[in-house]
């Protein structure tokens, strides 16, 4: 069991898993280093969604959501057939959304990659970045924040 730290400041994460196949690997017959990133993505949608936020909600409000920055630590290298279980877990939502990533091979419970990705509001109507997130993802998550809190 995660304790709330494990789960960052707002306790709000989402996980997901998926098989690796054999187009992602490398010569070497390990995943790729690139395709961690596409790794991060289905645990980030798994996110978003949670929150009520998708990127089709995200595009409905008039935003998208760039990413600004990413960090990737490499532990243990993925194979052909790992099953993996993909955390993200929410650190900031205000002045930009930033995730934390966690990636676990789900049969051993070993941890093989970190990461953590920022991304910046964008205004689409306006064709500007902005330096607050959008009124609509703040309720979003404040909403989750109280529900927790109440339970």
């Amino acid at each position: 069991m995660y304790s709330r730290k494990d789960n960052g400041p707002f306790n709000i994460y989402a996980e997901t898993e998926t098989i690796i196949e054999f187009y992602s690997l490398d010569p070497m017959q390990v995943v790729w280093h690139g395709n961690y990133i596409k790794y991060f993505e289905l645990g980030r949608r798994s996110l978003l969604e949670k929150i009520g936020y998708s990127y089709n909600e995200m595009k409905d409000s008039g935003f998208s959501f760039p990413v600004v920055e990413i960090t990737v630590k490499y532990i243990k290298p993925l194979k052909f057939k790992d099953k993996i279980r993909i955390k993200a877990i929410l650190i900031e939502y205000e002045n930009c959304l930033r995730i934390k990533y966690e990636i676990y091979n789900d049969e051993t419970g070993t941890a093989v990659t970190r990461g953590l990705s920022t991304q910046m509001a964008y205004d689409i109507k306006t064709d500007e970045s902005c330096f607050v997130c959008p009124e609509v993802l703040i309720k979003k998550v404040q909403y989750l924040i109280n529900e927790q809190e109440s339970e």
